[in-house]
């Protein structure tokens, strides 16, 4: 349901504006080095694991926001969470596109400039399909159809999925739970980034408290 996402809801907050400063910077980042497909992962799983998806999902708000067409794709094969938040079908999605070769059909959210493909039904063999040459074929077909992309990932260390899609990317953006991500977890996800030779841009620390002092500008 989209009244989960503040950047819907209340632009004003300051949640809102923290998102519109990571887009700023993600889009400062674009000009220095090309960057138009963005992974968004976390270390491990969480009992708040959502906030990673919820996160892609704000921040694809408001990347559509500037003025950029937008794609979000739900690349969690495993335990989707996009079609939950947007209030879409399931039904069919990334797993059906590489599985089936089903047509590719994203879904319009009602957010200028912005679409989403769901990730579809759960395949037997995620992995398998998230590292094919059939998803290399298709990101290169989304690039034609996006300014900007965001694929919204498994953890790291979970399962292999998001190593092998962090090769197929020109950015990884880690998410960071305050109070809840360990700090070895954090280094070891980092690690396995690195070794497949992923480019990680930065990470976001979600869900701090805010800072009351600069809240009331």
């Amino acid at each position: 349901m989209t009244e989960k996402l503040i950047t819907i809801s209340d632009a004003s907050a300051a949640a809102a504006e923290a998102y519109r400063a990571l887009r700023t910077n993600i889009i400062f980042n674009d000009a220095v080095e090309k960057l138009s497909a963005l992974l968004v992962t976390m270390p491990a799983p969480e009992s708040n694991s959502g906030s990673k998806a919820t996160l892609a999902a704000n921040l694809a708000v408001t990347i559509a926001q500037s003025g950029r067409s937008t794609l979000l794709v739900d690349c969690d094969l495993r335990h989707p969470s996009q079609h939950k938040i947007w209030g879409i079908s399931n039904d069919v999605g990334l797993g059906t596109v590489l599985e089936s070769g089903d047509e590719l059909r994203v879904a319009n959210v009602g957010v200028d400039n912005l679409s989403v493909l769901p990730s579809g039904p759960r395949p037997e063999n995620p992995a398998d399909l998230l590292g094919s040459r059939q998803m290399e074929d298709l990101i290169a077909q989304l690039r034609t159809q996006a300014e900007f992309i965001l694929f919204d990932a498994p953890p790291v260390l979970a399962v292999t999925d998001a190593a092998l899609l962090a090769t197929k990317m020109d950015g990884v953006l880690l998410v960071i739970n305050a109070g809840e991500t360990r700090r070895d977890h954090v280094e070891r996800a980092r690690e396995i980034l690195e070794r497949v030779r992923a480019r990680v841009i930065g990470a976001v620390l979600n869900n701090a408290p805010v800072d009351s002092s600069i809240s009331t500008y």
